[in-house]
């Protein structure tokens, strides 16, 4: 039988190092000669990540240790980009998940780890950039805790000379081991002074691993000691039951750790057969891919990333999905931005499979004749950033709206509307990095460049008092001429009535067949108002009129009826309505006094918060805000927590917008009269 194939996701919050610890497994493996340095790794995949410093997207990378085969896939660390880890995590086996010993970074690796604890993923947790903090080590286990809903179980405890790290000791192994740079750690005999220490820290490893092993748990209080099989194989089965949480640490950019990490992950993690049981995939049956994520590259077109949960695939195979059905063009099998043609893709194996242009992320594939059930249900995130888009080059307009459509075919986060009340072509995400990154690949990727501005706002009018007006259209060209006289009533209605039409005509003064035609004039005019807005929340009452037998039509009704309305809304008092929205925003407890600052500075309204349900240290905002001020409101949310804090909206109701505020909303807008 053939060695399996795990697929491993390297996770953590942003800046932690998952993009370096990438690297140094991959060197450690030999799949690359050296360790390159940031901004030339394999998982620096794009330009955007490049010259942002950060990952933007997954990078797959696949090597072999000690006869095994891997993919790696680094996955961004920044909450934006957080639907891409959400598409990559079902169809793995197992996650690293790369961490600081740093309290203020805590709430964000709650966030990643909160994510593999939906997604059911078996982890392991990595401290990296151990070398700069010693001290911080030794309380790494209790600092980290709170992180995490599961018992984290420290695996190592470090070697100290003077105030730096220089090694560790393995508790489940009892040895010592001195790091080496970009090189595996040497074998030490056990530091003198060190042996109280580590038997203290192992045989608290070992009661942690009792609370699930009622044997073990005997022969600790019997003070037998436990085989070191039974310790490995009651490590790696806690771990894969998501049990414990085992904690390893060392430093991606030296190359410390990364060997005994590779083992841990080669013995310890969940593989392929697991997998298919969490997911509910059978062991027989047709092929099974699960696609992770979608790429348009600009020589082989679109490139669908999948594992292959079951069988294998092959160049030419037809596969089917929800979206549809293709014919795979090619296997690409993925290093960061580069890949290597291969003939087929074997069981576990992930690869990127050409020109399947229906199928779309997160979709579940198969060779068989029939679209399998999906295995996942990803729906988008509510957007928190919007910008609108202009092109700068009118020649653009068509390729514009094509690339967007790959972009948020690549990223169902993005999403783009098309709003012709505004006239905005609008693209919202999840951040302003999110939409920045997204206007860049405009740019590098399609060779579009746009201009960005605020996403404009969905103001209505209203107006606060009844008014009457009549009007008269009447016009003679010769032959047949244009006549129509009315008499109307409007008045304010209750927030969200929306029209009222109502016919008080008695005597036939207006014949029946033209009342419709009143109607219409009415509500055709409310789609521009005096103040240049849909007018919303009125009541038109058509008193009297006055019709001809011969000139008398329905264009002339509508025109006097629009002439009426012009009159009568202009004396009702007319006054613009803003929308607002209920925002909850979920920020650490720590910083729930700046969000509320925020919303204050934003005229909006404090309704109460609360902890958060479910997640220890955490509070939930309620609040009501205009929705002109939430522009950049993520952005300064995020300033204050951290990188961490968010919100969910819905429009609540409108409200009146007076004084400077209106007036500055008035002068932008064009007013055009109804003639």
């Amino acid at each position: 039988m053939a060695a399996q194939h795990r697929c491993i996701a390297i996770v953590g919050p942003f800046q932690s190092g998952k993009t370096a610890l990438l690297e140094a497994i991959l060197h450690r493996t030999g799949a690359i000669d050296r360790p390159g340095r940031a901004g030339s790794r394999v998982g620096d995949t794009s330009p955007e990540a490049r010259a942002h410093g950060m990952s933007v997207e997954p990078a797959f990378a696949t090597a072999r240790f000690l006869d095994e085969g891997f993919t790696f896939i680094d996955c961004p660390g920044s909450i934006e980009f957080a639907h891409d880890l959400r598409a990559v995590l079902p169809a793995c086996d197992a996650a690293i998940v790369v961490c600081e010993a740093d309290e203020r970074k805590l709430p964000a690796l709650e966030l990643t780890l909160r994510e593999l604890e939906a997604a059911g993923i078996p982890r392991l947790l990595f401290i990296n950039k151990a070398e700069t903090a010693p001290g911080s080590l030794r309380d790494a286990l209790a600092l980290l805790q709170p992180a995490s809903r599961v018992p984290l179980l420290m695996r190592q405890i470090p070697l100290i000379e003077g105030e730096a790290a220089v090694g560790f000791i393995d508790l489940a192994l009892e040895r010592a081991f001195i790091w080496r740079e970009q090189a595996p750690s040497e074998v030490v005999a056990l530091p003198d002074g060190e042996l109280p220490r580590e038997k203290a820290e192992r045989y608290t490893m070992l009661e942690r691993l009792a609370d699930h092993d009622d044997a073990l748990m005997e022969d600790l209080i019997a003070e037998v000691e436990p085989e070191r099989d039974r310790i490995f194989a009651d490590l790696a089965s806690e771990l894969r039951q998501g049990q414990v949480v085992s904690v390893l640490f060392g430093s991606a950019e030296h190359g410390h750790g990364i060997t005994r990490l590779l083992k841990a992950v080669r013995h310890e993690a969940p593989g392929l057969s697991e997998t298919r049981a969490r997911l509910g995939v059978a062991e027989e049956g047709a092929p099974l891919v699960q696609v992770m994520k979608t790429l348009h590259t600009g020589f082989g077109g679109k490139l669908s990333v999948g594992r292959v949960l079951r069988g294998a695939v092959r160049e030419g195979d037809a596969v089917t999905g929800s979206g549809g059905a293709a014919r795979v063009a090619g296997l690409t099998q993925l290093a960061g931005a580069a890949g290597s043609r291969v003939p087929e893709a074997q069981e576990g194996e992930v690869a990127g499979l050409a020109k399947l242009d229906p199928i779309a992320t997160a979709e579940t594939l198969t060779t068989g004749a029939e679209a399998p059930a999906a295995l996942v249900h990803l729906p988008p995130p509510e957007p928190v950033h919007a910008l609108a888009l202009r092109v700068r080059d009118r020649k653009d307009d068509v390729r514009l709206s094509a690339a967007l459509t790959k972009l948020a075919d690549e990223d169902p986060a993005l999403l783009v509307e098309h709003r012709a009340e505004l006239g905005d072509l609008r693209l919202s995400g999840q951040g302003e990095m999110h939409l920045r990154v997204a206007v860049e690949r405009l740019a590098s990727r399609f060779g579009i460049g746009v201009e960005t501005e605020r996403a404009r706002i969905a103001y209505r009018e209203t107006i606060r008092g009844p008014a009457e007006a009549r009007a008269r259209h009447k016009k003679q060209t010769g032959g047949h001429g244009q006549f129509a006289d009315v008499a109307l009533a409007v008045r304010p209605l209750p927030r969200g009535e929306g029209f009222l039409f109502e016919d008080e005509v008695v005597g036939g003064a207006v014949p029946r067949q033209y009342i419709a035609s009143v109607e219409a004039g009415a509500r055709a005019f409310t789609t521009k108002g005096p103040l240049g807005f849909p007018v919303v929340d009125i009541a038109v009452t058509l008193k009297d009129g006055a019709a001809h037998a011969v000139d008398s039509s329905d264009a002339a009704f509508q025109a006097a009826t629009r002439l009426a309305m012009e009159d009568a809304l202009a004396k009702a008092g007319p006054v613009l309505l803003e929308p607002i929205l209920a925002v909850s925003m979920a920020v650490p407890s720590g910083a729930t006094a700046r969000a509320t600052g925020l919303v204050t500075a934003r005229r909006g309204q404090i309704l109460g918060f609360d902890a958060r349900p479910g997640w220890s240290g955490w509070d939930v905002v309620e609040a009501l805000i205009p929705e002109a001020e939430m522009t950049d409101l993520i952005v300064e949310l995020r300033s204050a927590t951290a990188g961490v804090g968010t919100f969910t909206t819905r429009f609540d109701h409108r409200a009146e917008l007076t004084g400077r505020a209106a007036e500055a909303v008035l002068a932008r807008q064009p007013v055009r009269k109804a003639g």
